[in-house]
């Protein structure tokens, strides 16, 4: 069993204009004292035919972590999209929310993203370059996919979660029906964004 368990992660704001800012609202519980902070990433995958695509738009320390629950909102500015191949502007992409501790990945959440114009005449016939302010992104936050990774926290030995046969790098996970899912883009890279520290809240 992982010393860290994601209890929820509810998305503010959704849909959204493209240009506004991610917020995800992120509830976990914590079983036992860590030595480290947790680092917190958002990736935005620009491309599903290269990674170089990918974004990191933030990445935040969470800590002091005792034992106990927690609560906090982890907001990330858009994706640049000079960044983004024309052509996948449009159309569904995969946001990856993942956590670490000492730099050991131990869960993954995906989603898919869905990106078109508020208007029905541009999302008929979309203009060659496209118009960002025009775009509304939509997150589909009832479909995630959740990949858990066994690390070790602190030098105490966590047992792998039982694996899914079509799961080779990871395992299926369902957080309280909230999350449930398959491996997602589990070959992406993991470029590194140091954010600043954030503030989370305990649960009573």
């Amino acid at each position: 069993m992982s010393a860290v368990n994601v209890t929820q992660v509810a998305i503010l704001d959704n849909p959204s204009r493209f240009t506004n800012p991610l917020q995800f609202e992120i509830q976990y519980e914590c079983l036992n004292d860590l030595q480290e902070d947790l680092e917190w990433k958002l990736t935005y995958v620009g491309s599903a035919e290269d990674e170089k695509y990918d974004q990191v738009l933030d990445s935040v320390l969470v800590g002091p972590v005792v034992a106990g629950s927690y609560r906090f909102v982890f907001q990330a500015e858009a994706p640049d999209p000079s960044k983004i191949p024309g052509t996948d502007m449009t159309g569904v992409t995969v946001l990856l929310l993942t956590c670490s501790y000492r730099d050991k990945e131990f869960i993954r959440v995906g989603y898919y993203v869905n990106n078109e114009y508020d208007n029905e005449e541009m999302r008929e016939n979309p203009p060659d370059v496209p118009v960002v302010d025009k775009l509304v992104r939509n997150i589909l936050a009832d479909k995630p996919r959740v990949t858990k990774f066994p690390i070790e926290f602190d030098a105490v030995s966590i047992p792998t979660v039982v694996s899914a046969p079509s799961m080779p790098a990871g395992a299926e996970h369902s957080m309280d029906g909230s999350l449930a899912g398959d491996a997602i883009y589990n070959g992406m890279n993991n470029g590194s964004h140091q954010g600043g520290h954030s503030h989370q809240e305990a649960i009573m």
